[in-house]
């Protein structure tokens, strides 16, 4: 989320801030934000495939800054898309913008594509330093709002709808967030930041009324959209602002807007007068049902964190993972929810289940080619084909005529045991048989420079395995499944170190599926760098993980090197 112009309007009156000497408190961070602003401002490399040394270092320096102020930090993660479909056009024009910004940075120029494991690193980063974290369902906003109101205490993001938020324990934008320059003596070090309430933004405009605040948010137009007679009631409230002020020019900045519109919003001691007057210049009568008045209250929900967090008992206790009544993880098993809220599952599998939608992620690349997530479908098709796939005894139609698993073997059905090992057996039973209308994910893409919708469909493996018996199913099993998707036999990899069998497993598959073929000396490079890595992490003094090298068998050595093409 994010209101338009409320950041540049707000940071450009340092009135509305204060300064901040923060330390020995919880702090409720936006993760997606952190990895943004940590990846973009210290200017590491975006077109080679990201610097992810360098990023893991930046976070870890971040984190060791947080401690030495004695600051608990608790990352808050988006997952995937909302169900709502709300911000779906949204997310389609993000996506197309990040398509040029690729092809931007392949010709040398300027971009912002954020490399696409910087995510799994950050994950990977704070799980290996023990800092709580969570992934939500879907959009992390709320929620982040939520926990923080229930807390009493301040949110780190670069968010401009947390401008908005009503959040007694306040705002630190990342952008004044000094993390690189502690100040103080041990034990009493501290970092300096400018702090955002809202009283200071109400103080400014003759006390106005705080829950006023969303209304201007969602008449300005945030990540959801504005209604669409907005710029109508805007052009109206424009006119009496102009004979109050002097007039204003009809193409204004949207921080100028914005602070017309709170003027005229002071002038108002409730939402409901301040309705009732958008009610009467739009010329709606008796508070008509489906007019602007009545789509700005839906809208101004939004902003509405006086529930109880869920993600509280999620990082007091760790044991359930976080479920709404409309969130994607009630759909999975409780081993997946859980790995889906300690962000080990990509949000992607949840849309793909929930949706059956997928948006791949922009790359830079070669855009004359095709796109690089090309090489991947099969494994991807897979994945869908175990989501999807219509167990024997049940399954219910999901959106676009596809297919959702019924979750009626989990805790509410005879235990939490003894649901999974029935669901284990049914799919040991289930056939995969090919359906009379084949089940497909919306998959959006990049052809050429523009993005593209494709329905890709869904094929289970051959292997019989059913999602809700998944972590029940024999470890043999799950690797056949795993090397049959790779299109790869268990025999050809024993010669292979058991640490890197998955790694030369996935190398071998994608230059399979890769198009156009690698040249040899990049495939090359690729196995020199596998060589180094295990060198250099084996020197490594004190190293507890070192791995005994066996003594290699080298005619079956060359046969896996040749399946290479080496």
């Amino acid at each position: 989320m994010g209101v338009q112009g409320l950041t540049t309007f707000v940071e450009g009156n340092r009135n509305f801030l204060q300064d901040l000497r923060f330390r020995d408190s919880r702090l409720v961070i936006d993760g997606c934000s952190l990895y943004f602003r940590l990846y973009f401002h210290h200017g590491l490399d975006r077109k080679h495939g990201g610097d992810y040394d360098a990023f893991a270092s930046l976070l870890t320096q971040f984190l060791s800054a947080l401690a030495a102020c004695k600051i608990q930090p608790y990352v808050v993660l988006d997952g995937g898309i909302d169900p709502s479909d709300k911000k779906f056009p949204t997310l389609r024009q993000r996506l197309q913008s990040k398509i040029k910004d690729a092809d931007s940075l392949s010709h040398g120029r300027n971009g912002s594509v954020l490399p696409i494991l910087t995510r799994q690193v950050f994950i990977h980063v704070l799980t290996q330093r023990g800092v709580p974290l969570v992934q939500c369902s879907a959009e992390a906003d709320w929620e982040i709002a939520c926990l923080a109101r229930q807390w009493n205490c301040p949110v780190l993001t670069n968010d401009s709808d947390f401008y908005v938020f009503d959040l007694p324990g306040g705002y630190l934008p990342l952008s004044f967030f000094q993390w690189t320059n502690l100040k103080g003596k041990a034990p009493q070090r501290y970092i300096s930041s400018q702090f955002y309430t809202i009283n200071n933004l109400c103080r400014c405009f003759g006390g106005l009324n705080r829950e006023l605040l969303p209304l201007c948010a969602v008449i300005t137009g945030n990540d959801y959209g504005a209604p669409m007679e907005a710029d109508d009631l805007l052009d109206l409230i424009d006119v009496g602002a102009s004979g109050r002020r002097g007039g204003r020019s009809k193409g204004r900045a949207s921080s100028s807007r914005i602070e017309g519109l709170l003027i005229w919003l002071s002038s108002f001691s409730s939402v409901a007068e301040a309705l009732e007057e958008v009610s009467r210049l739009m010329g709606e009568e008796g508070g008509q049902k489906g007019g602007l008045s009545s789509q700005l209250r839906a809208a101004m929900q939004e902003y509405n964190i006086k529930t109880r967090s869920s993600l509280a008992h999620w990082f007091s206790e760790g044991k359930v993972a976080p479920r709404g009544n409309t969130s994607g993880l009630t759909q999975l098993p409780d081993c997946l929810s859980f790995a889906a809220a300690q962000g080990q599952l990509a949000p992607a599998v949840v849309d793909a289940l929930v949706m059956q939608r997928v948006l791949l992620i922009p790359q830079v690349e070669n855009n004359k080619l095709a796109s690089s997530h090309l090489s991947a479908k099969a494994i991807r098709q897979a994945v869908y084909g175990i989501l999807l796939q219509r167990a024997q005894d049940g399954a219910v139609q999901g959106r676009g005529g596809g297919a959702q698993l019924a979750t009626g073997s989990g805790r509410g059905s005879g235990g939490r045991g003894q649901g999974h090992t029935s669901a284990w057996s049914m799919g040991r039973a289930a056939s995969v048989q090919a359906q009379s209308t084949p089940i497909c994910v919306e998959e959006y893409d990049r052809l050429d420079l523009n993005l593209k919708k494709n329905l890709v469909e869904a094929q289970p493996p051959r292997t019989p395995v059913h999602l809700h018996g998944l972590s029940q199913a024999p470890v043999a099993l799950r690797l056949g499944v795993l090397l049959e998707v790779l299109a790869v036999k268990e025999s050809a990899l024993e010669p292979v170190p058991v640490h890197q069998q998955l790694v030369v497993a996935v190398t071998g598959f994608w230059l399979r599926e890769v198009t156009p073929t690698p040249p040899q000396p990049l495939v090359q490079a690729l196995v020199l760098g596998m060589v180094y890595g295990e060198v250099s992490f084996n020197n490594q003094r004190g190293n507890p993980h070192q791995h005994a090298v066996p003594r290699m068998n080298w005619a079956a050595e060359r046969h896996v090197l040749s399946a290479l093409g080496l």
